[in-house]
């Protein structure tokens, strides 16, 4: 139950509010309010603060103290309800609750660990460092049915006609609304007869007729350049992500390998997992 956002009514349930506390010699122990037998350290809060999302990083420092402290004081005078007996549900859930949380530690300090400037580096240069630059093009087209067509459309364009504007008038295309524009691309993008066609032409040339599958197309090769590769910047996330995953996946192979794991072969009927009645 999250309260912090709840007015910070004080509870008569045996509680006893210690701060404010001095500056001197606090840390994790340092005891802000007791609730019947039991303490609320600072570390507690600092726990807690610390598994926040990101909204409440954001809160003021005296409003996010406030507002954990009495949840805090509030969820363990509710929990203290329950007396020393705890429902075997509840006791199930917290094992299981105790085990994730401290299984998550040991994989984020796997990945703390391994997620090193060197490693994102390094991983950079082996993916980049060797590769060559590639030629890349940018060309426009008109697709249109027949040859004479396209031969009537390159008498336009000699005669001093707009390219995307002819492009927007007649190709049957759908880069046609866009002038005809195919943006940028590498070789082998293209269906062979068009690649050869871009590949014969200087930049803004213009080519014969050229027949594929889709009908006869008039290119254009606006410009060209060699492609390079990424910033690190740019690959920075994939990298990151790509050495965490592979860090957990070996901290959790290694560990539960290093492990005697016995299962039992009793059938489980699986719907059984749904079957809470068993909890009782």
């Amino acid at each position: 139950m999250n309260i912090i956002s709840t007015p910070l009514a004080r509870l008569a349930l045996g509680m006893t509010l210690l701060f404010p506390i001095s500056a001197q010699a606090q840390d994790a122990s340092t005891i802000l309010a007791t609730v019947g037998d039991e303490e609320i350290t600072l570390g507690h809060l600092i726990a807690v603060a610390d598994s926040l999302p990101a909204q409440f990083q954001q809160m003021d420092d005296d409003q996010l103290f406030s507002g954990l402290l009495e949840q805090l004081v509030r969820q363990a005078a509710i929990a203290q309800s329950l007396g020393d007996t705890l429902p075997t549900g509840l006791e199930l859930s917290l094992e299981s609750q105790r085990w994730a949380l401290m299984a998550n530690t040991v994989i984020s300090g796997a990945i703390e660990a391994a997620v090193t400037e060197d490693a994102v580096q390094s991983a950079y240069d082996a993916q980049f460092a060797s590769v060559e630059p590639e030629q890349e093009f940018n060309a426009s087209h008109i697709l249109v049915a027949t040859e004479e067509e396209a031969l009537d459309l390159i008498a336009e364009l000699d005669g001093g006609a707009d390219f995307a504007e002819l492009a927007q008038a007649r190709s049957t295309g759908p880069s046609g609304p866009n002038g005809g524009s195919l943006g940028w691309f590498g070789k082998g993008m293209m269906v062979a007869p068009f690649e050869a066609a871009v590949l014969a032409l200087e930049p803004e040339g213009i080519s014969p007729p050229v027949q594929t599958q889709f009908g006869w197309h008039v290119v254009r090769l606006n410009d060209t350049r060699d492609s390079a590769a990424p910033d690190l910047a740019e690959v920075r996330g994939t990298i990151e992500e790509r050495l965490s995953e592979a860090a957990a996946s070996e901290v959790v192979e290694s560990l539960v390998g290093a492990v005697e794991v016995t299962r039992s072969e009793t059938e489980i009927d699986p719907a059984l997992i749904r079957d809470t009645s068993l909890l009782d």
